[in-house]
């Protein structure tokens, strides 16, 4: 019989019979998975910088507008003080502003660690800030738009911009509390372990998405029901068109956003795509739809010299 020794070897057993087993105390790493491209464009980094491809997309077209607004900044001046009406200085002073506060936002999230719990913080703050400025002159363009005629004083115009300020306030500090409370996991990077920003979770934005769908879809097919005869309603063919790039815009995000929050990788391509447009062609659309015909009537006025304010 073969007694062991304190070692738990056979006496007699060679040493080099003996099979060492190492405790095994960690869990096998997790490999990092392969990000989807749409997913990856939001946080890959040019050259392990912290400059992000996704924040040059988004600045590129804002910088290359507001240049645009630069250059005619001196010209428009003039023609503003040239009018006695007050919203088209209010339709310019949101273009400004906006054009302003997306390039900042860029600027500021290339500088920030957006890995780091405080650069997280930072960064989806100011998206939520450009969100909360293009909601306000959004909805305020809309509504300058269905009552323009009855919009002819500084404080109905006050009065407008302090109630689509209100209401974008109050979406976007929902926004910014799921975004902190409830991450959506479907931007949450695994290589990284951080949050991108999510727009508060694909539930908040496919039904906030879809209220803004039906609300700008009704606007459209007002002058196709019997209310046309009861409302003043616009008669310019380019409000239309810009309510119809909304009504598009929103039920494109409502598909992707809708598609993301049943896991369906490729709904992530149309939030990607829909979140670009936003965020990039809102403001110069504004500018075309409500203030280019303006400036250019003034244009041809004063080159004239024959511009008399009305």
């Amino acid at each position: 019989m073969l007694v062991g020794n304190e070692y738990g070897m056979a006496e007699g057993a060679s040493p080099t019979s003996v099979t060492t087993i190492e405790p095994n105390n960690t869990e096998p790493s997790i490999p990092i998975e392969e990000e989807h491209f749409c997913k990856l464009i939001l946080y890959i980094e040019i050259s392990n910088s912290r400059v992000r491809i996704w924040d040059v997309i988004i600045l590129v077209p804002n910088l290359v507008f507001l240049l645009f607004l630069g250059l005619r900044f001196n010209r428009a001046r003039l023609k503003l003080r040239a009018t006695s009406s007050p919203i088209f200085l209010t339709f310019y002073g949101l273009v400004v502003v906006n054009s302003l506060i997306s390039v900042i936002r860029c600027i500021v999230s290339m500088t920030v660690n957006a890995s780091a719990v405080v650069g997280g913080y930072v960064d989806k703050g100011l998206w939520i800030t450009v969100r909360f400025f293009l909601l306000a002159m959004e909805l305020s363009v809309v509504i300058f738009g269905l009552a323009f005629g009855h919009l002819d004083s500084r404080s109905s115009i006050r009065h407008v911009l302090l109630a689509t300020s209100f209401i974008s306030l109050a979406f976007t500090i929902t926004q910014g509390v799921l975004e902190i409370v409830s991450p959506d996991g479907s931007f949450h990077v695994h290589s990284k372990d951080y949050d991108l920003f999510g727009h508060g979770g694909m539930l908040f934005w496919f039904v906030s998405s879809v209220v803004f769908t039906v609300v700008y879809l009704t606007i459209l097919i007002l002058p196709w029901t019997r209310l046309r005869e009861r409302l003043a309603l616009p008669t310019k063919r380019s409000f239309y068109l810009y309510i119809l790039f909304l009504v598009l815009l929103y039920l494109s995000q409502s598909i992707g956003s809708g598609l993301l929050n049943y896991s369906i990788g490729e709904g992530l391509c149309i939030v990607d795509v829909t979140t670009c447009i936003y965020f990039t062609l809102l403001t110069p659309l504004v500018y075309h739809t409500f203030l280019s015909e303006f400036f250019g009537f003034l244009d041809s006025r004063l080159d004239d010299k024959s511009f008399s304010t009305e």
